[in-house]
């Protein structure tokens, strides 16, 4: 029996018990029993909450007040929480090769509708996000990493995409939050390995440091399937889902077609244990299992892996945090992936320091055999202008670009900026 099979068995049982986590590296974890939500801290929900706690900005925009009265007073009434923001980013480096830098920024407006059950503790609502990802310069920073030779992405939402729907779903929850079931148009990395560093628009850039530690060939966001997790007991959870790889964001609804008739998918399943529930990302050990089914559209081979992670959170300051992940052929960029780093924040809420190392074999299926072992160190410090504004600066250091030989080492230097209103 071929490990496909064992995921299914595995995948069937856990999408009985249901919901994931919430909880990074920006929150304060409330002293209280309640239940962490489903998804990463990008997941919409949890992405409204979480721009509401920040705490001990520079300065403050009291203008503004008199907006986010009106957005409180329309969720208050009608069960509508929505947001609005744009990220942009700049990249330079010291490559020989490619174009030596790129830029690119994002539009985005999401929001989360309750529409059932808003006081049951059982609701039901409308996830939606619709983007606008556009280059500035020559090219786009997720382009930039394969053009200065090496085997990896640099901030992959940072695109020239254009218009994308990378959430429409259903999200509902059952047992006063111990279950929840989303499914519509997701994004897999709001649901799979998270972890508490992994937001490309609050954290690393580096997508080793992010979903999978670049030995997971992620489907696009906007893919049309399901998750479903939850409690096991107090302190273990289960999550699980599969999607359609070949949704396309910039038309999602050509999803449906794509689903039934070329019945290609990416399946996952998530077993993990934390000191609390309160403390879900932050004290968290967990293993993910996915296969990725051969795609036709992108030549892409069948394949499976698996995620370990391991993070510690110490004195309501430090986070180290430890994750390996391997894949077996798949289309990946690599297949063996080693991480270590540290969050550092003195104050939950407020500004976030973080420091990470990987260790990455490229995968010979994806770029043939031969290419030396890569290695990358990354630094960025997010200061909180104001509780809507952060900038953050960011250095990285790579060595061994496997496909730019005549490079030994290549510098990156960058600079962030996220406004939400």
């Amino acid at each position: 029996m071929n490990l496909s099979h064992y995921l299914y068995k595995l995948l069937l049982p856990a999408l009985m018990i249901g919901s994931s986590v919430t909880l990074n590296a920006q929150e304060q974890p409330k002293k209280s029993d309640s239940l962490p939500k489903l998804g990463s801290a990008d997941q919409v929900d949890n992405r409204l909450e979480l721009d509401q706690k920040v705490t001990k900005p520079l300065l403050e925009l009291p203008f503004l007040t008199p907006y986010f009265d009106f957005k409180e007073g329309v969720k208050t009434s009608s069960g509508l929480g929505f947001a609005t923001e744009y990220s942009s980013l700049f990249v330079g480096t010291n490559a020989d090769m490619g174009q030596g830098k790129a830029s690119s920024g994002i539009w985005k407006f999401y929001g989360s509708w309750d529409l059932v059950g808003r006081k049951s503790g059982n609701s039901g609502a409308l996830i939606f996000k619709v983007e606008h990802r556009h280059k500035y310069g020559n090219i786009p920073p997720k382009s930039l990493g394969l053009d200065m030779g090496y085997v990896g992405f640099i901030a992959p939402p940072f695109s020239n995409d254009g218009w994308r729907a990378t959430n429409l779903y259903w999200r509902q929850r059952f047992m006063k939050g111990r279950l929840a079931v989303v499914a519509g148009f997701l994004d897999v990395t709001d649901f799979f390995d998270v972890y508490a560093l992994a937001s490309p628009w609050m954290h690393f850039t580096n997508f080793a440091f992010s979903t999978g530690a670049a030995a997971v060939n992620v489907p696009n966001d906007g893919y049309l399937g399901l998750s479903v997790g939850g409690w096991i007991s107090d302190k273990v959870y289960g999550i699980a889902g599969f999607g359609d790889i070949n949704s396309d964001p910039s038309d999602i609804f050509n999803g449906f077609d794509a689903f039934f008739t070329k019945k290609e998918y990416f399946k996952h399943v998530e077993i993990g244990i934390t000191s609390s529930k309160d403390y879900m990302l932050l004290d968290n050990i967990h293993v993910s299992f996915w296969q990725r089914d051969a795609t036709s559209a992108t030549g892409d081979p069948n394949g499976w892996g698996l995620v370990l992670s391991a993070t510690k959170y110490l004195q309501e300051t430090y986070l180290p945090f430890f994750r390996y992940a391997y894949t077996k052929d798949a289309g990946s960029l690599l297949q063996h992936s080693i991480v270590a780093g540290i969050g550092y924040q003195p104050l939950p809420g407020s500004h976030l320091a973080g420091f990470a190392f990987n260790w990455g074999q490229v995968n010979e299926t994806t770029f043939g055999t031969g290419l030396d072992d890569q290695f990358a160190f990354e630094l960025f410090y997010r200061l909180q202008l104001s509780s809507k504004v952060a900038v953050t600066p960011d250095l990285q250091y790579m060595i061994n670009p496997a496909l730019n030989p005549e490079q030994a080492s290549i510098f990156l230097y960058s600079l962030r900026a996220r406004i939400v209103l």
